[in-house]
C-alpha cells in the first residue's frame, strides 16, 4: 500500500573490489564466538551456544520475543556472501549476506569509521527486498548511521536477526565496544513490521517511528468503504472536489440527494478524510481496478459463502429493501452470453474474444469469466481477463489454463458475474471489531451497543494485520522510544489509526506515556510515500524529510534525553481529524503556511488584473526555520523557487502575478523548513504548502 525508492543494487563506478565470499558464522560452542568458515574470524563475546535459549513466545500461540540473549531458531546462521567498498551514492562498506537455510538476504551499508556515530537506521516493508535505496543509505551516513535491509516479507523475525548481527559486524568493523543503538522505521504495511517489532522484541531496536500506520481491521475496510461510495458517488464526485478545493464551499454534501449523503457521511463517519475528496478518482478507486488492490480473492479464500450469503440472506446490502441496497442490486452482473469470434495469435493461441453481448453496466471490473457448456451451467474453466463493454471485446491475461482456452471456440458459452466484488464493497459492515476503542465502527452499531448487521464469523482483518506484523500487535505495549508519523489527506490507512494507537500506548504505558510517545501529523500529504510530481505536487507534500528528521530526533531523544517535539494537537470529530491554524497551537514540526489573496482564500478577476499575494510561515518553536519558498501560480504543479530572505522561523511574504488568460487557477505556495536552518542539505526538509483559488474572467 506504499511506495519505496530506486534501489542501490550493482553499481558500475569505480569502486575498491573487497569480496569475502560465503563467509558463514556459527557460534562456538567452546568459547561462544562467532567464528567466519575458510576466512578470518570475527570473535564477539558471548555465551555459548549450549546455554543460549532460543527465542520464543512468552505466552503460547502468540508472538515470538526475541531479545539479544536469544537465537531465532530459523534465522541463527548467516552468512556474508561479498563485501565491497563503494562510493555511489555516498562512500560505504556494503555487505551482503543471507540466513542459511532459507530465502532471506540482507544487506549492512556502512559509512566510514570517522563518520559512524554509533547507530543504524533499518527500514522495513513487506513487498520490499534486501536493496535499501541510495537516498536511505546517503541519509543514514549523513547522521552518522550505518542502514541494515532485508528482504524479510511479512513479520519482524528476520529484521531483529539481521539487525543483531549487523551489532556484531559493525562492532569488529568499527573496532569499537561502545553501545550501538538500533532505529527501524516502516511505513503502510511496514507500519504493521514496526510497531511489531517494537512491541514483540527489547533491547533489538532502542525506538521506532511507524508512520502511515493502520490498526488491525484497516485491511480490507479502509478500501471497501471507498469502493462502496464508488457505486453511490461517482457522478457526484465532481461536485464534491470542487466544494473541499482552496475557495470552494466548504459544503461537500449540498446538492446530494439523500442515499448519497448517507454514503458521504459513511465514508467521513469510517475515517475518510473529506479533504481528500478533492482527488476524487483516487478515493473511489478509479485508477486501479475495483479499487481495491486485489483483496477481492483473499476475502473469496478466507469466507468462501460471503457472498453467496450476500445476496440471499436478510440483513446484507444484497437483500436489503432500501435506495443504497437498490443501488447496489443495480451494480449486479451476471450475463450468460455466446462468443462469437475468438482471435488467435501465430501459435494459435486465444488473445481476444467478441461477445454476442455485453452487460448494460457501466462499470465492468471485477467480473469473473466462466466458461460453460451448451447447458449454460457447466463449468469448463474460468478465465483470467478484462472486458470493453462498448466493444463487446474480451482481452485474455497471460497464464490462462491451456483445457480452457481450448475450449474457447464460436458459440461457446461465457457467463460474466461480479457478485464478489460488488459484495466485497460491503464487507466492513458486517466486520464490525468485538474490541472496543474502535470509533470509526460506532456507525454500524445500535443504541445497545451490538452490531445492527448481520457479523461474519471470520474477522478477516485482524488476521491479515497478524500475518503482516507478526504476531499479536497494537497492544501498545512499546519497549523503546516511538515517534509516530500520520498523514491528514491519507485515504488508504487514513487519520485516525494514529489516535487509536496513541490511545492504546498510553492505556499501556500509564505515566510513561509522555516519556516514550509522540504522534505528529504531516498537513497536506497523503499516503503514497516518495516525490510528489505532476498534478499532485499542487495540492500535495512529500513528507520523507519529516520521517528523517523524526529518526534523528529520536536518536537524541534515546541516547542524549532530548525530548523531541510534542505530539501535534488535533481534535477528533466522529473519525475526522483536525488541527489548528497556527504553528505555535499546532505544535508538531512541520511549517504552517497561511496564503491569501485581498485577504481571503478566493478571488474574482478580469485577465491582465494584477493579483497580490500575502502569505504568513511559521515553523513550531524549535522545529527549525523556514529555508526555502516556491511558488506555483497556475497550480499545474510547477514550481520556481523564489529567494525570501535569510532563514528564519516566521517569514512573511508578499508576491504580485498577472494572469492572462482567462479560467479558474488554484495558485500554490510551497515552504520548506530545516532543523538547523541550513539551505543546502537534502535531508530533513519538511514541507508543507498554502493554496487559494483565483477565477479570472
Amino acid at each position: 500500500m506504499n511506495t519505496q525508492g530506486a534501489n542501490a543494487g550493482e553499481r558500475p563506478e569505480p569502486a575498491q573490489d573487497n569480496t569475502l565470499t560465503r563467509r558463514r558464522f556459527v557460534r562456538n560452542t567452546a568459547v561462544g564466538a562467532v567464528v567466519a568458515l575458510g576466512t578470518s574470524a570475527i570473535s564477539v563475546p558471548g555465551a555459548s551456544a549450549a546455554s543460549r535459549p532460543q527465542c520464543a513466545a512468552l505466552v503460547s500461540g502468540g508472538p515470538m520475543w526475541v531479545t539479544p540473549d536469544c537465537d531465532d531458531p530459523t534465522y541463527n546462521r548467516p552468512v556474508i556472501d561479498s563485501e565491497r567498498d563503494l562510493t555511489s551514492p555516498v562512500p560505504h562498506r556494503k555487505i551482503s549476506g543471507h540466513f542459511d537455510g532459507t530465502d532471506k538476504k540482507f544487506n549492512l551499508y556502512l559509512p566510514p569509521k570517522g563518520q559512524w556515530q554509533g547507530r543504524f537506521f533499518h527500514k522495513v516493508y513487506p513487498l520490499t527486498d534486501e536493496n535499501a535505496a541510495d537516498q536511505d543509505i546517503a541519509f543514514g551516513a549523513d547522521s552518522g548511521a550505518y542502514v541494515v535491509q532485508t528482504n524479510g516479507g511479512t513479520g519482524y523475525r528476520v529484521d531483529a536477526a539481521a539487525a543483531k548481527f549487523s551489532r556484531t559486524y559493525a562492532s569488529k568493523y568499527y573496532g569499537s565496544s561502545r553501545k550501538i543503538h538500533g532505529y527501524i522505521w516502516g511505513g503502510s504495511g511496514g507500519s504493521y513490521q514496526t510497531i511489531g517489532a517494537i512491541e514483540n522484541t527489547k533491547g533489538v531496536w532502542d525506538g521506532a517511528v511507524p508512520f502511515i500506520p493502520g490498526t488491525p481491521y484497516s485491511v480490507p475496510s479502509s478500501f471497501t468503504v471507498r469502493a462502496l461510495a464508488r457505486l453511490v458517488l461517482r457522478d457526484k464526485a465532481p461536485r464534491i472536489a470542487d466544494a473541499v478545493r482552496p475557495g470552494g464551499s466548504g459544503k461537500p454534501f449540498e446538492g446530494l440527494n439523500s442515499v448519497e449523503r448517507a454514503m458521504l457521511r459513511e465514508t467521513a463517519e469510517f475515517g475518510v478524510p473529506l479533504r481528500a475528496w478533492e482527488d476524487s478518482a483516487y478515493v473511489l478507486g478509479l485508477s486501479a481496478p475495483e479499487g481495491l488492490l486485489g483483496f477481492t480473492d483473499v476475502l473469496r479464500a478466507m469466507d468462501p459463502t460471503y457472498a453467496d450469503d450476500f445476496w440471499s440472506k436478510p440483513g446484507y446490502l444484497g437483500t436489503e429493501k432500501s435506495a443504497l441496497g437498490d443501488i447496489v442490486r443495480g451494480a449486479r452482473i451476471d450475463l450468460l452470453t455466446t462468443i462469437q469470434k475468438v482471435d488467435r495469435d501465430a501459435e494459435n493461441t486465444p488473445t481476444s474474444l467478441v461477445l454476442a453481448s455485453a452487460p448494460a453496466q457501466p462499470d465492468t471490473t471485477g467480473l469473473d469469466f466462466t466458461v460453460v457448456g451448451g447447458d449454460g451451467t457447466t463449468v469448463i474453466g474460468t478465465l483470467q481477463a478484462s472486458l470493453d463493454p462498448a466493444t463487446r471485446v474480451v482481452t485474455l491475461a497471460s497464464g490462462n489454463d491451456t483445457k480452457t482456452l481450448a475450449a474457447l471456440d464460436t458459440g461457446v458459452g461465457l457467463r460474466l458475474d461480479n457478485k464478489w466484488t460488488i459484495a466485497f464493497r460491503a464487507y466492513h459492515r458486517y466486520q464490525v471489531p468485538t474490541r472496543p476503542g474502535f470509533y470509526a465502527w460506532d456507525q454500524y452499531r445500535g443504541p445497545d451497543g451490538e452490531p445492527l448487521y448481520p457479523q461474519r464469523a471470520l474477522q478477516v482483518g485482524p488476521l491479515i494485520s497478524k500475518s503482516t506484523s507478526g504476531g499479536g500487535t497494537h497492544t501498545g505495549k512499546i519497549t523503546g522510544k516511538v515517534i509516530m508519523v500520520g498523514n491528514l489527506v491519507d485515504t488508504d490507512a487514513n487519520p485516525w489509526p494514529g489516535d487509536w494507537y496513541r490511545a492504546r500506548v498510553k492505556e499501556a504505558l500509564g505515566g510513561r506515556y509522555e516519556d516514550d510517545f509522540r504522534l505528529w501529523y504531516n498537513d497536506n500529504a497523503d499516503h503514497l510515500e516518495g516525490p510528489v510530481t505532476g498534478a499532485r505536487a499542487a495540492r500535495l507534500v512529500e513528507f520523507t524529510g519529516i520521517l528523517q528528521q523524526a529518526l534523528r530526533d529520536l536518536s537524541a531523544w534515546v541516547e542524549k534525553g532530548v525530548k523531541p517535539a510534542r505530539t501535534t494537537s488535533y481534535d477528533v470529530t466522529g473519525s475526522q481529524i483536525s488541527v489548528p491554524e497556527h504553528a505555535a497551537n499546532r505544535r508538531g514540526i512541520q511549517p504552517v503556511v497561511d496564503l491569501t489573496v485581498d485577504g481571503t482564500d478566493r478571488i474574482e478577476v478580469r485577465a491582465g488584473t494584477p493579483v497580490t499575494f500575502k502569505a504568513r510561515i511559521e515553523v513550531p518553536p524549535g522545529a527549525g526555520r523556514v529555508v526555502h519558498t516556491e511558488w506555483d501560480f497556475a497550480g499545474t504543479g510547477d514550481f520556481a523557487a523564489k529567494p525570501f530572505g535569510p532563514p528564519r522561523p516566521t517569514a512573511e511574504i508578499r508576491q504580485t502575478f498577472t494572469y492572462t488568460e482567462p479560467g479558474t487557477y488554484f495558485p500554490v505556495l510551497r515552504a520548506t523548513s530545516q532543523r538547523e536552518g541550513d539551505t543546502a542539505t537534502p535531508f530533513a526538509q519538511v514541507e508543507n504548502l498554502g493554496r487559494a483559488r483565483v477565477v479570472v474572467r
